[in-house]
């Protein structure tokens, strides 16, 4: 694992028109190259070239495979891995034979589908009256018994199966339940049938009843159908199967093989192309290309130090284990190049603040087993939909739980137990019983939680120092708020807080170090707007006294006050951390008290399990949530870039979608 960003170099090559197939073929291999446009050249070279034209248009291609994926996932078929026998032997595309292979499996499956989606509608209309009715929304039904007159009961039942609701005609007299605002049509129908209500008052107070059984039956049958029909188009599709893979297979590489191909320029005997690789690939894509095209190629390649930051694709060398929190750190957004990899200290961050806040053995554990749990059954079944607890959830949890168990052991609880703990005992400090050691109050663990804020800001002020070195913005490492100057300021604001608070709150503390490092740095803050207008104008952007003067006043003001004001809050922010740690142990105080005062055993379990289960989902969820907003707003802000580009390479295992 690498502490910065994946270093990249940029590959201009030139290769024959004859060697062309077997070089997209050898790229898409390797699966390590970003594909750009050629946009180096002059614009009297780039007007010679051409650009690539298809017989079969790459949208084209999309279309087909999407539509296979389709019948795929209805026969619960997994897509199949792409590897370099896929490449070996590619038949040429036959577009008519396989839209006519799909047109007729779909035409197969097209009664199955009108069943499935008549049974739906069914199933729909007699849910909504079930639910009216438990509701007690009877102003919304239409009941009706009776007998009809003219006709047989057979064609009048099949008439109103027509409007939909629920229908009882195996004994008189006949039930029909509607939805009110069709009773219009019912009524058009009964009136041509001579439908006479019935007197029998019997018959009438157990009508309802009758037909929410008769509802709920119906229900259950049809999603037997259901069922039957689901499985009867999975048995097609899966009969199919072999010659629908060998289709997608041909289309999905000839699709990734047109994608690349849309970046190649071509003259009259040769073929362009550029994209970025990572750097330790570049003497094997070197290699590669003399080898598949015979030494006919001419390579050229650019380090990114000599391209525009901001178009440097970027890519993360965590490792496996650290996924789920390089997902985390890519859900706020890509980091610049070149810059701090932010995931490992994103980790650490993390599972440090929810052990602090969700400390529990027990609790732990249930939260491991559920990832593990969870993780299995997806694993288990791949094209199985993300439920409340999705894939992503239950790879963190996997990590969330350990650490809990682990902030458990040092506080010493146990499913809301006390249990010998390795630092303090946390629910009798929170209770307010008397302990040994240094942490003897609710005080004490507040504090513990400020030093680590202030631990976690200056880690990320010294990461952000560490970028902009590599950036080579020495003015802004020295001058900027979260720079060495703000930094310094915010260790002055920390000393003589800490030494007011020391003194009881009586008096601030003093020291010959303090008066001439504030003035000092002020004073850096003074000269700043000067010193940057100097730099400016060296790149002829003159300004004159007066602007000069004012924003280096109004700059000053502003920067002075976000440094205190704005890390002041920030560190007093990480005050939640121990909130949410005092909430969580007084909660299972309370439910432990609750559980005593029946006097039975069983009472008491119960009640304990209750607690216990929504605790671990309530202020579980409240402390993942609170770790994460800590380390958004509060840690990465005062290092992270986002400006970056994810590396998104084309390859034989790239994502189904390619743009």
């Amino acid at each position: 694992m690498s502490m910065f960003t994946r270093k990249m170099r940029m590959l201009t090559a030139v290769v024959m028109e004859s060697d062309k197939d077997n070089v997209v073929k050898a790229l898409l291999e390797k699966g390590v190259m970003e594909f750009v446009h050629i946009g180096s050249l002059p614009a009297e070279k780039m007007a010679k070239l051409s650009e690539h034209s298809s017989a079969v248009p790459k949208a084209t291609l999309t279309d087909m495979r999407v539509r296979i994926e389709s019948l795929l996932k209805e026969g619960g078929i997994k897509l199949p891995e792409l590897d370099s026998s896929s490449l070996d032997k590619l038949p040429p595309l036959d577009m008519e034979t396989y839209r006519r292979t799909l047109d007729k499996l779909s035409l197969s499956l097209q009664s199955v589908r009108d069943s499935q989606k008549n049974i739906n509608q069914d199933i729909n209309a007699i849910d909504e009256i079930i639910r009216y009715a438990s509701e007690k929304k009877n102003d919304y039904l239409d009941l009706r018994v009776g007998v009809n007159t003219h006709g047989t009961s057979e064609d009048l039942l099949q008439r109103l199966k027509q409007i939909g609701g629920v229908f009882l005609f195996s004994s008189k007299p006949y039930i029909s339940l509607t939805l009110r605002r069709d009773s219009a049509r019912v009524t058009d129908v009964m009136d041509k049938f001579g439908w006479t209500e019935s007197t029998d008052s019997d018959a009438q107070k157990s009508a309802l009843a009758e037909a929410i059984g008769e509802a709920k039956a119906e229900t259950e049958s049809y999603k037997i159908e259901l069922d039957k029909l689901s499985k009867d188009v999975r048995e097609r599709v899966r009969k199919a199967s072999s010659e629908l893979i060998a289709i997608w297979t041909n289309v999905r590489v000839h699709e990734l093989c047109e994608h690349v191909e849309s970046y190649f320029s071509y003259t009259r005997n040769t073929s362009l192309f550029s994209g970025w690789v990572p750097a330790e690939y570049s003497d094997d894509i070197t290699a590669l290309l003399t080898s598949v095209t015979a030494g006919r190629c001419i390579i050229e390649w650019t380090d990114a130090d000599e391209m525009p930051r901001e178009e440097v694709p970027v890519e993360m060398t965590s490792p496996k284990l650290l996924k789920p929190f390089e997902r985390m750190v890519n859900n706020y957004s890509t980091p610049e190049y070149g810059s701090i990899n932010p995931t490992p200290f994103t980790a650490i961050a993390y599972l440090a603040m929810f052990a602090l806040m969700f400390a529990d053995v027990g609790q732990g554990f249930i939260l491991l087993l559920v990832g593990l749990l969870g993780s299995w059954i997806y694993k288990k079944n791949p094209t199985k939909k993300d439920g409340i607890i999705s894939r992503y959830l239950c790879s963190l949890l996997i990590y969330l739980g350990p650490a809990s168990m682990i902030g458990g052991l040092l506080f010493g609880s146990c499913f809301g137990f006390e249990v010998p703990a390795l630092w303090f005992p946390f629910d009798r400090v929170v209770e307010g019983e008397p302990v040994q050691g240094l942490i003897q109050s609710i005080y004490d663990i507040l504090g513990i939680t400020i030093k680590f804020g202030i631990v976690i800001i200056y880690l990320g002020l010294i990461l952000n120092w560490i970028n902009l070195v590599r950036k080579k913005r020495i003015f802004e490492l020295v001058f900027d708020k979260y720079g060495v100057i703000g930094g310094l300021l915010y260790g002055l604001g920390i000393w003589f807080a800490w030494g007011y608070v020391a003194s009881g709150y009586k008096s601030f503390p003093s020291s010959p170090f303090f008066a001439p490092l504030l003035i000092a740095c002020l004073a850096a803050f003074i000269i700043k707007g000067p010193i940057g207008a100097v730099i400016n104008a060296k790149h002829g952007k003159k300004e004159g006294i007066g602007r000069i003067v004012i924003d280096t006043i109004m700059d000053f003001i502003v920067e002075v006050l976000e440094i205190f004001s704005g890390l002041l809050s920030n560190t007093l922010s990480f005050m939640r951390v121990a909130g949410l740690g005092i909430a969580h142990a007084s909660l299972m105080s309370a439910f432990y008290q609750i559980a005593e005062m029946p006097g039975n055993i069983v009472v008491q379990v119960l009640i304990m399990i209750f607690g216990n289960v929504l605790v671990i989902v309530l202020e579980g969820l409240s402390a993942g949530i609170q770790s994460l907003r800590l380390n958004y707003y509060e840690f990465f802000t005062k290092y992270f870039t986002g400006h970056g580009m994810a590396f998104e390479p084309v390859g034989l295992k790239s994502r189904t979608t390619v743009d």
